[in-house]
């Protein structure tokens, strides 16, 4: 499933070393603004214990973990809506993702400039979000002109759909993200088709000098910023991005002898991935036989077919039944066989709705 999470924030607030730090992709890091221009693309492995547990269950020959990608995309300045800064190219790399990670400046260092001159992540958040939402109201502005005409005179269709662009004008006009409306779910059917940016789901990444990092919940920034999201109902990751990119260098028992030190049980990167993982309502079923033991993403809600579909279009036009156990179960049960004799595992139909960490083997005909 490609599916994509975009970093972004202000010139200099850390992004591009972040993603760095999680693809290795060496995308180009330097002080000063617009250093990244086009949009760097990284695919990135998403941290799972249970695939490493079935692996030594199942011993196959390969494992394959599941993977989404993260946009590197350039800083934003204020007037982007307006074209400043290369905006509207950075807007439009932003409407092709499906989830914003938010970085934002939480650190002190006179050696890295900031573009508005001191360090103020609300003001650098309130900066973005108000670009964003300028664009958002130019795009509506234009549609809302068209569907009034009709609306007046009486058009269903278009009486429904100048009811909506009003309530996100009325939101837009007094700077709040199209997200923090509340729609009924045939009014969010049709949002959706809008592709607004303020629509897409939020996370904050708060980004804290290296040595802040084991109490980084009492920097005064990132206080700031967890009381900015909690109103949004958004989560902030804390991480710093120069410690993240040092950790990026170092293989598995390295990794862990150095998280170790620092005293943090996670990378700050394996946190973000997880969350943004959440954050695009993804799950994880696996697949695992003798040839490999493999993790599929999926999304929350999907139904046997359409997961079996995410393998192969085969799969999903030929289905016949999905053979599942929960990943507990078969741990627990220590191999397939004994799962199976334990009554453990179970034959599913086509209204299965695929669950978080679930074991499947789809039985299929074409």
């Amino acid at each position: 499933m490609a599916l994509t999470a975009g970093i972004v924030g202000l010139p200099n607030v850390g992004k591009s070393t972040l993603f760095n730090a999680i693809t290795q992709a060496g995308a180009e890091s330097a002080n000063y603004p617009f250093c990244t221009i086009d949009p760097n693309v990284g695919i990135v492995e998403v941290p799972d214990q249970r695939l490493n547990k079935l692996t030594a269950l199942v011993k196959p020959k390969k494992t394959i973990p599941t993977a989404f990608e993260f946009t590197d995309i350039a800083g934003i300045v204020k007037g982007a809506s307006k074209g400043e800064g290369l905006g509207n190219q950075f807007l439009s790399h932003i409407r092709q993702v499906d989830a914003i990670c938010h970085v934002v400046r939480c650190f002190q260092d006179d050696n890295i400039t900031h573009v508005s001159g001191s360090v103020d992540p609300i003001s650098d958040i309130e900066t973005i979000n108000l670009e964003l939402i300028l664009a958002d109201l130019e795009t509506i502005s234009k549609r809302i002109q068209r569907v009034e005409k009709l609306a007046r005179q009486k058009d269903k269709e278009a009486v429904l759909e100048f009811e909506i662009l009003s309530k996100l004008k009325e939101a837009f006009e007094n700077e709040q993200p199209a997200r923090s409306v509340d729609f009924n779910e045939d009014q969010a059917k049709y949002v959706k088709g809008l592709h607004l940016l303020t629509q897409k789901p939020i996370l904050y990444v708060a980004n804290v000098g290296e040595d802040e990092l084991t109490e980084a919940d009492q920097n005064p920034f990132v206080k700031k910023v967890q009381a900015f999201a909690d109103q949004e109902h958004a989560n902030v990751i804390m991480i710093s991005a120069k410690v993240e990119s040092e950790i990026a260098e170092l293989d598995g028992e390295e990794k862990e002898m150095f998280l170790e030190e620092l005293g943090i049980p996670e990378s700050g990167l394996d946190q973000l991935i997880k969350a943004t993982y959440q954050l695009l309502g993804l799950a994880t079923y696996f697949t695992a036989g003798e040839q490999e033991v493999r993790a599929w993403t999926f999304r929350k809600g999907m139904k046997a077919p359409q997961a079996a579909g995410i393998i192969h279009t085969d799969f999903e036009r030929g289905f016949i039944r999905a053979e599942t156990v929960s990943y507990d179960d078969l741990v627990d049960a220590g191999s397939m066989a004994i799962a199976k004799e334990r009554g453990k595992v179970r034959l599913e139909g086509k209204d299965y709705l695929v669950k978080d960490g679930d074991v499947i083997h789809f039985r299929f005909n074409v």
